[in-house]
Parts: structure tokens; sequence; C-alpha cells
């Protein structure tokens, strides 16, 4: 009976944090454009931000939303 209640008690705090991540996912980009200012980039680091999502190390802010406060260059994250 004890077994019960504790699987039963995990699968409801799974749930609410999979609600919680949802809701968080959908709202990351509320008050920002979220996209980055290329202009005064080279064709070839556009290219490569388009196609690698890499930064260049140049780049001076022109980040917002919730890309701002990362440290990670990477957008896509591959």
């Amino acid at each position: 009976m004890e077994k019960r209640i504790v699987m039963w008690a995990v699968i409801g705090v799974m749930f609410l944090l999979a609600i919680f991540l949802t809701f968080k996912a959908t709202t990351v980009n509320v008050g920002g454009s979220g996209e980055i200012d290329t202009t005064g980039w080279t064709a070839n680091e556009i290219m490569n931000y388009e196609m690698h999502g890499t930064i260049p190390a140049r780049a001076s802010g022109g980040i917002s939303g919730a890309a701002a406060g990362s440290s990670n260059a990477m957008v896509g994250g591959c």
C-alpha cells in the first residue's frame, strides 16, 4: 500500500513539473522580438548563423529575449 502511494505521488509531481515546464517554454520570448541584429555581419557569418546557429565572437550585444543572458553561442544547440 505504501509503495502505491509513493508511486502516485511521484507521478503527480512529474505531471505538475511537465505542466510547469510546458508553460515556461511557451512564454520564453514574451516582451522581446527574439531576433538577432545581423547588420554589419559578412555573408559568411550570416550563412554560419543560419545553417549552424553560431554567432560571431565579435558580435556585440544584438541579442534580445531569452538568449541575452546565455553564455552559449549556439542557437539550435547542434
